[in-house]
């Protein structure tokens, strides 16, 4: 069973950047996909943003394209979350996810991480 430890939230400005990690203890396989996910205050878990383990295929929510970039590093068995052009709408626990489908359904990933709380304000 593969764990995930996320880190790197915080808090910062409207139009700041933060970089979230997620480092993974445990064979992640070529068949993953490492997903990431966040949870707005009073709200449902939604997608933000995926990658397949064995090579560059992602894909992200509309409200995140352009301004988020998913990577992962697999020397180090760690996934990251670079966020720019934050804005408050981002507030959120941020989870890091490992599933087997190509899927923005949280349903689909059998592992989480523990979140990291990120809050964008001015």
């Amino acid at each position: 069973q593969v764990q995930l430890v996320e880190s790197g939230g915080g808090s910062v400005q409207p139009g700041g950047s933060l970089r979230l990690s997620c480092a993974a203890s445990g064979r992640i396989y070529s068949s993953s996909v490492m997903g990431w996910f966040r949870q707005p205050p009073g709200k449902v878990r939604e997608f933000v943003a995926l990658t397949r383990w064995s090579r560059d295929s992602t894909l992200y929510a509309d409200s995140v394209k352009g301004r988020f970039t998913i990577s992962r590093d697999k020397a180090e068995n760690t996934v990251y979350l670079q966020m720019n052009a934050l804005k408050p709408e981002d507030t959120a626990v941020y989870y890091c996810a490992k599933g087997i489908q190509y899927s923005s359904s949280p349903t689909d990933y059998t592992s989480w991480g523990q979140g990291t709380q990120v809050t964008v304000a001015s």
